[in-house]
């Protein structure tokens, strides 16, 4: 997979963290931007926000209309013909994003994955995998991929990763069934959890980018 385009946007000259935060299906990096200004993060927060484009490719269950997508999707049942492999490929393309803000002196432990939807689905899959200890994961109306492999796959670096799970209580398109399971896979594996759900579909609302702030401030504050 070529290497992701990227934007950028860094809420000081000088940041010393890092949040990779990855869209959701047929979306792009443009479309979680606008939330930075939204989370009102204090200015003493210097953080680079790098919202990546999720390659193009045909997505099966759109009947192979090509889009940004970060693996394909065979059938509305998500745990029906899973693409693990697709999965894989774009895990190692964020293990790439990861890699290079080390390079441009941001600690490993300083970054932090974000993901919406299938955005998400690659952010739990490479933070609890990654080699190197990581700030966090924010999964945000999402579910693990792959649970089954997490208590052989996943990195004794990340087994204490604060990890943040925000779902909808009307999401049609990831049901709430599908997200606890995840919930409860990471628990079984001694994972530290947050869990909130609020009465919205599958989108974002107002009081969770609270939550978010507040979450972000707290790990990287």
């Amino acid at each position: 997979m070529a290497r992701l385009p990227v934007l950028e946007l860094t809420t000081h000259p000088s940041p010393n963290a890092s949040v990779i935060w990855l869209h959701g299906l047929g979306a792009d990096g443009h479309d979680f931007v606008p939330i930075v200004k939204e989370l009102h993060l204090p200015q003493s927060m210097a953080v680079r926000f790098i919202f990546p484009h999720a390659p193009m490719q045909p997505v099966s269950i759109n009947n192979g209309m090509v889009m940004r997508a970060w693996y394909d999707i065979a059938t509305e049942n998500l745990e029906r013909k899973p693409d693990n492999q697709g999965v894989l490929q774009s895990t190692q393309a964020i293990n790439e994003l990861i890699a290079d803000e080390v390079a441009r002196g941001i600690a490993a432990n300083r970054i932090i994955l974000v993901g919406f939807s299938q955005g998400g689905a690659i952010a739990l899959t490479a933070g609890t995998r990654h080699p190197e200890t990581l700030g966090g994961i924010m999964a945000l109306s999402t579910y693990l991929p792959m649970p089954e492999e997490l208590a052989t796959k996943a990195s004794r670096a990340n087994q204490q990763i604060p990890i943040l799970m925000v779902h909808g209580e009307q999401d049609s398109v990831i049901p709430m069934a599908m997200a606890k399971a995840s919930f409860g896979a990471l628990i079984a594996q001694g994972y530290a959890v947050q869990w909130q759900q609020y009465p919205m579909a599958h989108s974002v609302c107002g009081e969770e980018m609270g939550v978010i702030s507040e979450w972000l401030q707290k790990l990287l504050g």
